[in-house]
């Protein structure tokens, strides 16, 4: 029997991000909020074409904090992990999802769901991987 992962909001930092190509696959007309958000404890890297969240101690990375609609929670995870090749277990070769705390820029702290590049990938991209200055991508201020 597969246990349902706990609904948090979603932080996002790349194609997914409004504006980006998969949030118009993803996540329009599914959400009732998107708010700038930031994370601590992560840095990113260019992948192709997307970039990676990587866990590093001092570094921050900007997005949007992401709720879904209630009625389409479920339907949304699933395609966020499949789309980040994550399984049910929020697993995957690439992406991990994560629960971590987000700093939504209207103040506090939210525990919400991140996909971090997963140890192989993060270990690959600290050794030859091309860092996203300033933490935001597209490259540029949130």
């Amino acid at each position: 029997m597969a246990v349902e992962p706990e609904r948090l909001p979603v932080f996002v930092y790349g194609t997914l991000r409004p504006g980006q190509v998969n949030h118009g696959h993803y996540l329009r007309g599914r959400t009732v909020a998107e708010e700038p958000a930031r994370l601590r404890g992560a840095v990113l890297y260019e992948g192709p074409g997307y970039p990676y969240a990587v866990a590093e101690p001092g570094g921050e990375v900007r997005g949007e904090l992401v709720s879904v609609a209630p009625g389409e929670y479920a339907a949304v995870l699933a395609s966020l992990d499949e789309l980040e090749g994550c399984g049910p277990d929020g697993r995957g070769e690439m992406y991990v999802r994560v629960g971590r705390q987000v700093l939504p820029e209207r103040g506090g702290a939210v525990r919400a769901w991140v996909y971090l590049a997963a140890d192989r990938t993060a270990r690959r991209l600290r050794a030859a991987g091309t860092r996203v200055e300033g933490g935001s991508w597209p490259h540029g201020p949130a």
